[in-house]
């Protein structure tokens, strides 16, 4: 049962750093004027850490859904905030 067992307080530091670095990297990016390769590396480690961070959320919300209603199937409807 890993998809029911408490997250791994490595994966939360795990994506906290990863958020953190986005967040510098960013800022990085916003602030200096970079060459086109550094830019094109910066964004490439840019989507990397995005795609790790939003894979840590959807595994996030997926066990908060468990845990709310542990009767329904894991392929219950994603959350949407905008839903009244």
């Amino acid at each position: 049962m890993p998809a029911t067992s408490p997250q791994n307080p490595n994966q939360v530091a795990e994506f906290e750093q990863s958020l953190d670095e986005l967040e510098q990297l960013v800022s990085r990016m916003e602030e200096s004027e970079m060459g086109l390769d550094d830019s094109l590396k910066s964004f490439e480690r840019g989507i990397s850490l995005y795609r790790s961070c939003q894979s840590a959320l959807e595994q996030a919300e997926l066990r908060v859904r468990q845990l709310s209603d542990p009767g329904k199937p894991e392929s219950a409807e994603p959350f949407d905030p905008d839903t009244p």
